[in-house]
């Protein structure tokens, strides 16, 4: 993937890039492997907002993507790769010699025409779903099950990777794109190589529209707010938070950790992520 700069020819696109889409092959997608997909606006069940700043966009078709890999020693060919409007990496058709068809996420260096296996038989090459340990140590690798036969749970965002660092008994231990080390069964299966479109994170918005073409709404600041609406509001001129940062509901923010681990998963980290 490269990046496109555009010409200046308005505000809104000084400083404006784009991806060049020079590894999409077809603008056409599979449509067996399409679903549809309604808009939330951040909305549950309920009807309440519970993820605010979103709704509108632009109306999107779901691609249906084999995160399992499970069709194990039959060969299948890269057919074409094509954009995702869901999610920032690139996808691959591959048809297999059954006449499946299937999307993958693409890794770099994989081309139309490859021919790319999964299971314990397959060679340890770019594309290929193998599980852990029978992968080399120092290999990079993406798409890894956290449990065998459910599906890749992490390592599936543009130009990640994760490294094999170490085999021991029934866990091979890994080393996520965030420096976090955490141990994973050795019968759970990763795709070897490293996700295409790394460069997607240079990209440049450039306008207030484009936001709005991906579904995100305008954000406003707290402390442009009043005092009933947000705990940073209210003042007379420009005033700071005057504390400690809050969320509109009084929560700490900027800095308050929030992230939950399970039991089950949290006893398998090695080392934690950089904070």
């Amino acid at each position: 993937m490269g990046i496109r700069k555009i010409n200046p020819t308005s505000p809104g696109q000084r400083g404006m890039t784009k991806s060049d889409f020079a590894e999409v092959t077809t603008s056409t997608p599979e449509k067996s492997l399409l679903r549809p997909m309604r808009k939330k606006a951040g909305r549950n069940n309920t009807g309440r907002i519970t993820c605010r700043h979103k709704g509108g966009g632009h109306k999107q078709a779901y691609r249906v993507i084999d995160f399992k890999r499970d069709k194990f020693g039959i060969p299948a060919v890269v057919k074409t790769i094509e954009y995702d409007p869901n999610r920032n990496v690139r996808i691959s058709l591959v048809v297999y010699a059954d006449g499946e068809k299937r999307y993958i996420l693409t890794p770099n260096d994989l081309k139309v025409g490859d021919t790319i296996v999964s299971g314990p038989e397959a060679e340890i090459q770019t594309g290929n779903a193998i599980p852990l340990e029978l992968i080399p140590l120092g290999t990079v690798v993406h798409n890894i099950e956290l449990i065998p036969g459910r599906g890749a749970k992490m390592v599936r965002t543009a130009g990640a990777g994760a490294q094999l660092m170490a085999k021991e008994g029934n866990y091979v231990t890994i080393k996520m794109p965030s420096s976090e080390m955490r141990m994973v069964r050795k019968e759970c299966l990763a795709t070897v190589g490293v996700l295409g479109n790394a460069e997607f994170k240079n990209l440049k918005i450039g306008k207030a529209g484009r936001t709005r073409h991906l579904g995100i709404r305008p954000t406003v600041r707290g402390v442009t707010m009043n005092p009933c609406d947000h705990p940073h509001g209210g003042g007379e001129g420009k005033t700071g938070p005057g504390g400690n940062p809050k969320t509109p509901w009084g929560k700490p923010a900027l800095g308050h950790k929030t992230r939950k681990v399970k039991k089950s998963s949290g006893k398998l980290i090695v080392r934690a992520r950089k904070r």
